[in-house]
C-alpha cells in the first residue's frame, strides 16, 4: 500500500443527522478498526445509534445487494432515520435478546461442534461389525466414505470377513439419519401425568374431582360415568378400585344418559361417548386449535426421559463406534472443557497413516472449542437442551460463531455482551472483541459494564437524560480523556470517584431478627447436599459463574418449594426441607419483555389507560356523543383506526419485495379513528395524551390522585422518560423488570418474597442506584427480597450474600460463602469475592 493511498482511507464512519427515536439530529464519527463503546443512562439513546441506525442502516446497504428472492426471506432492520452515513461497513448484530433456539437445539449444534465430533466419529472411530467384532481405527474408513454408489462407507472386518456398512456424518445426526426411533430426536417424551388427572380426592365426581373432566365439552362425563354404574356423589377416594378404573381407563364407547336442566325439563342424549380421565385429554389435544385451551394442557403433562436413548437424541444403533472408548452420546454429554481435555488424546490412538486426518478435525475442534472455554462456557454439555440456556449464554455463543467465521471488514455492534457474565469471565469477552478488531473488523459495543468500557479504544456517550432528556452527544473520545470531562456521568463510576455502595446494611448481628427461610437441596443438577439459609426482611445476593448453581437453587428449588407448600403439595424431588414461617407469597421479577404484541403499552400495562378513558368518557363531548370508556379503546373496533386496526403501524407486502414496515398513513401512528379524537380532556384528545412521557404526564393528572400515584412510582423508578404510548415489547430487560413492580409498590409486603433475575440488565451505574432505592421501598414495607446477580455494584449493596461456585458446570454447585459482604470479599474461594474486593478498593470515595 503506497502512503497516498493509507491517506484517502477512512478512518471514521460519519453520521450526520441522526433522529431514530430520542436522538436530537445528532453528527457522531465513530472510529473505524477500533474497539468502540456507547455508554448512557437506561433510554438515553445509546442502542438508538448502535441498533438503529449503524446495524438498521449497515445491514440494509448489504441487502439491497442481494437478489430480491433472497432478500424476501431474510428478516430485515428498518430504514434508518438519519440523512446520511458514510463509510459504514456491512454490519453484524448480537442483540440483547438472542431469539430462543427450538427444541432439537443444543449447545452442540448451536456451536457446530457437533458437525465436527460427527465428522470425526464416521472417519476416526472404531465401528463394529453385524458379528459384533469391534474394527481398529483405519484410513481404509474415510477412502470408503469417499466412495461412489454402493460402495460409499462400505468396509470388511478384518477378523470375520464379512463386509458392512459404517455410518456416515449425516448418519449420526439427532435431527437426521441418526435420530432415536422412539422420542424422534428430542431425548424426550410428552406424557400424561396421571398424578394430575384427579384434582382433589376428597371430592366427589359431582363436585369436580375429575380435573380433566373440566376441560371444554366435558362437562357431562359425571352422568355418563354414572351411567357405567360408578358412584359419583361419594368422596373419589372411597371408590373401589373398579370404579377408579372406569374413570381412569374405561372404555371408549356410547350410552344413553338423561341430563336435568335448570329449569326441571330433562335432557337426553342417545350417543354420550364416554371418554376416560385420559382420553379427554389426548382427544382434547387432537382436536382442538384454540391457544387458551391448548395451554390448559400444559398441566396434564410432563415431561419425561426417552427410555430408549436415555435423553442422548441419538439412535441406539450408532453408540457401537468409540473413539477412545467413548461413543458419540458419551462425548455429547461431556463439558466443553472435558471435551478440550479428551480431543488431546485422539490422535495419539490412530495409526501414523491416519495422523493427518485426525490433525485436520482436531485442529477444527480445538479451533472451535477455544472462544467457547474464554468466554465462560466450558461448563456447558454439548447436549444441553438450547432452549434452557440464559440470555447471555446464547449471546456469547453468537460471539463465538462470529470469531469463528473470521470475516473481516464487517462492523459488528454488541448489545449488552456483558448480561449473565461473571466478572471474571469478562476478561475472556474483551479478549474476543479486541481479537475481531485485530483481524480487521470494527467493533461497537453498547454496555454499562467499567471494565468492558475501560478496555475501550473510544467512548462516546449518549445523554444527558433518557427520553427527551437525552439523544445528544455529551461527550466523546478516548476512554482517559471522557474520564476527565466533568459532563461524563461514566466518568466518575470509571475512575472511581463515584461510591457503588449506596443500600444501608443491616448490622451483622440482627440480620436474622425477624426471622430466617431454610431450603435444602438433595441432588439436582450440580448442587449436591446444599443447604442455604435467607434473611427475612433483608436484600440477598445470590452471585457465582454461570452455571454454579443459582437458578437451580432459587428459581428451580426455592420458588417452587415455596408454591408447593403454600397450595398442600409435594415439595419438588430434589428438596429435602423447607423451614418456611413468614413467606406466604412469591412474586418472580425476571427481564422477559412484557406484553406480546404491540397493543400492550406503558399505560395499558400499569393499569392506568382504564382511568384514562373513564376520564373522556365522562366528558360533556362524550356524552353527548354517546361515547362509553369502551370508545377510547383502540383494541376495539369502534375507537381504532379503520387501517391499522389500533396497532398504529401496518406492513406492506409487495410481491418479490421484502415487507415494509411502517407508521399507519391514515393515523400516523395515532392507532384511533379521527371520531374519537375529536373529544378532549384537559385541551388534548387521548392520542395525544399517551405521546407525553410519565413525567410530562404527572402536572396534567395532578388532580387524579390514582392515576398520579402510578405516574409517581414509575418516575421514581427511573421510568420518567418512558411515553405513556410506549410498547412494551420493545422495552429493555432492566425496564421490563422495574415496570412489573409499578403494581406493587406502595403495598403492604409482609410475608412477600420478591426474588429477581439480574435486575440490573440494560441498567447504567446511575439507574442501579435508583433500583437500590425502589429495594429500600419494598423492605421497608416488610418485603424479603433475593436477587441473582452478576455485576459487583449491586452484590456489594446486599444485606446478606450466599456465593455459590467455585466456577460452573461439574466444577460448580458449592455454596463458597453465606454471609456479610466481608465474609465475601475475605473468602479465599470465592472468584465473585476476589473481584469484588478489587472494586471496592478502586473506589476513591
Amino acid at each position: 500500500m503506497t502512503d497516498k493511498t493509507a491517506h484517502t482511507l477512512p478512518v471514521s464512519i460519519e453520521v450526520r443527522d441522526a433522529y431514530v427515536h430520542n436522538l436530537k439530529h445528532i453528527d457522531v464519527d465513530i472510529p473505524l478498526n477500533q474497539l468502540v463503546a456507547i455508554a448512557g443512562v437506561s433510554g438515553s439513546g445509546k442502542s438508538s445509534l448502535a441498533l438503529g441506525v449503524l446495524y438498521a442502516e449497515g445491514s440494509r446497504r448489504y441487502m439491497e445487494a442481494l437478489s430480491t428472492y433472497t432478500q424476501r426471506r431474510i428478516t430485515q432492520a428498518a430504514a434508518a432515520q438519519v440523512q446520511s452515513v458514510r463509510y459504514l461497513p456491512a454490519a453484524v448484530a448480537l442483540k440483547q435478546r438472542p431469539s430462543v433456539p427450538g427444541v432439537r437445539s443444543t449447545v452442540g449444534t448451536m456451536t457446530e461442534v457437533l458437525n465436527i465430533l460427527r465428522l470425526m466419529f464416521s472417519r476416526l472411530s472404531s465401528p463394529r461389525c453385524p458379528n459384533g467384532h469391534q474394527v481398529p481405527p483405519t484410513i481404509e474408513i474415510a477412502h470408503a466414505m469417499a466412495a461412489e454408489g454402493d460402495q460409499m462407507g462400505r468396509i470388511t472386518c478384518p477378523t470375520c470377513g464379512v463386509q458392512f456398512y459404517v455410518p456416515g456424518a449425516e448418519d449420526f445426526a439427532f435431527n437426521s439419519n441418526g435420530a432415536c426411533p422412539t422420542c424422534g430426536g428430542t431425548g424426550s417424551l410428552r406424557q400424561i401425568d396421571p398424578a394430575t388427572l384427579i384434582g382433589d380426592p376428597t371430592k366427589s365426581i359431582n363436585d369436580g374431582a375429575v380435573a380433566s373432566w373440566h376441560l371444554p365439552g366435558r362437562n357431562f362425563m359425571s352422568f355418563v360415568v354414572a351411567q357405567m354404574g360408578v358412584r359419583v356423589d361419594v368422596p373419589y377416594q372411597d371408590l373401589t378400585d373398579h370404579e377408579k378404573d372406569l374413570v381412569l381407563n374405561g372404555e371408549k364407547r356410547e350410552y344413553q344418559i338423561h341430563i336435568p336442566t335448570a329449569t326441571g325439563k330433562v335432557f337426553t342424549m342417545d350417543h354420550a361417548v364416554y371418554e376416560n380421565a385420559s382420553n379427554a385429554i389426548s382427544d382434547t389435544l387432537a382436536s382442538s386449535t384454540n391457544e387458551r385451551t391448548l395451554k390448559r394442557l400444559d398441566r396434564f403433562y410432563k415431561v419425561m426421559t426417552c427410555p430408549t436413548c436415555h435423553g442422548s437424541r441419538f439412535a441406539p444403533k450408532l453408540l457401537t463406534s468409540l473413539i477412545n472408548g467413548k461413543n458419540i452420546a458419551e462425548v455429547s454429554a461431556m463439558t466443553i472443557a472435558e471435551l478440550n481435555n479428551f480431543v488431546g488424546g485422539i490422535a495419539p490412538a490412530l495409526p501414523d497413516e491416519m495422523q493427518h486426518l485426525a490433525a485436520q478435525l482436531v485442529g477444527e475442534l480445538t479451533r472451535l472449542l477455544q472462544p467457547l472455554l474464554e468466554l465462560g462456557l466450558n461448563y456447558l454439555t454439548l447436549d444441553r437442551a438450547g432452549e434452557s440456556l440464559s440470555t447471555g449464554e446464547l449471546q456469547r455463543i453468537q460471539l463465538t460463531k462470529v470469531l469463528h467465521s473470521e470475516t473481516t471488514g464487517v462492523l459488528y455492534v454488541l448489545d449488552e455482551p456483558s448480561v449473565g457474565l461473571h466478572a471474571a469471565n469478562v476478561d475472556g469477552l474483551i479478549s474476543v472483541m479486541k481479537r475481531l478488531v485485530a483481524i480487521g473488523n470494527s467493533v461497537v459495543v453498547v454496555d454499562h459494564n467499567s471494565s468492558i468500557i475501560s478496555a475501550c479504544d473510544y467512548l462516546i456517550e449518549i445523554g444527558p437524560g433518557a427520553g427527551e432528556v437525552g439523544g445528544e452527544i455529551v461527550t466523546q473520545g478516548p476512554v482517559a480523556k471522557v474520564i476527565q470531562d466533568p459532563k461524563s456521568l461514566i466518568g466518575p463510576y470509571l475512575s472511581g470517584q463515584a461510591p457503588i455502595e449506596i443500600h444501608q446494611k443491616t448490622p451483622l448481628k440482627t440480620l436474622f431478627k425477624k426471622g430466617h427461610l431454610q431450603v435444602g437441596v438433595s441432588h439436582q443438577y450440580n448442587l449436591n447436599n446444599v443447604t442455604a439459609d435467607f434473611p427475612i426482611n433483608r436484600l440477598t445476593m445470590v452471585s457465582g459463574y454461570s452455571g454454579a448453581g443459582k437458578t437451580t437453587l432459587i428459581l428451580q428449588s426455592l420458588v417452587p418449594a415455596i408454591e408447593a407448600q403454600r397450595h398442600h403439595q409435594p415439595l419438588p424431588s430434589q428438596v429435602t426441607t423447607l423451614d418456611n414461617h413468614h413467606i406466604r407469597q412469591v412474586r418472580v421479577i425476571n427481564s422477559v419483555p412484557v406484553g406480546k404484541n404491540v397493543r400492550s403499552t406503558v399505560a395499558t400495562y400499569s393499569g392506568i389507560l382504564d382511568r384514562i378513558r373513564d376520564l373522556y368518557a365522562a366528558t360533556p363531548e362524550a356524552q353527548k356523543k354517546g361515547y362509553s370508556a369502551s370508545r377510547f379503546s383502540y383494541n376495539l373496533k369502534a375507537g381504532a383506526c379503520p387501517m391499522c386496526g389500533g396497532t398504529g403501524s401496518i406492513n406492506l407486502d409487495i410481491q418479490y419485495l421484502p415487507d415494509i414496515a411502517q407508521v399507519c398513513p391514515t393515523c400516523e401512528g395515532k392507532r384511533y379513528n379521527p371520531e374519537t379524537l375529536t373529544v378532549k380532556w384537559h385541551g388534548y384528545n387521548i392520542a395525544e395524551l399517551l405521546a407525553l412521557s410519565v413525567t410530562d404526564a404527572l402536572d396534567v393528572f395532578s388532580d387524579e390522585p390514582a392515576i398520579e400515584t402510578t405516574l409517581q412510582v414509575l418516575n421514581d423508578m427511573g421510568l420518567g422518560y418512558l411515553m405513556l404510548g410506549e410498547n412494551t415489547p420493545a422495552l429493555s430487560g432492566g425496564e421490563a423488570q422495574r415496570l412489573k413492580l409499578v403494581t406493587q409498590m406502595g403495598r403492604k409486603q409482609q410475608g412477600t418474597l420478591y426474588v429477581f433475575d439480574e435486575p440490573s440488565v440494560g441498567l447504567h451505574p446511575r439507574d442501579i442506584t435508583v433500583l437500590l432505592k425502589v429495594f429500600d421501598q419494598l423492605l421497608a414495607n416488610g418485603a424479603t427480597i433475593i436477587t441473582i446477580e452478576h455485576d459487583l455494584q449491586m452484590i456489594a449493596n446486599g444485606d446478606y450474600n450466599l456465593d455459590l461456585g467455585p466456577k460452573g458446570g461439574n466444577e460448580g454447585g458449592q455454596l463458597l460463602v453465606s454471609g456479610t459482604i466481608d465474609d465475601l470479599i475475605s473468602s479465599k474461594k470465592s472468584e465473585t469475592g476476589r473481584y469484588l474486593k478489587k472494586a471496592l478498593a478502586n473506589q476513591k470515595v
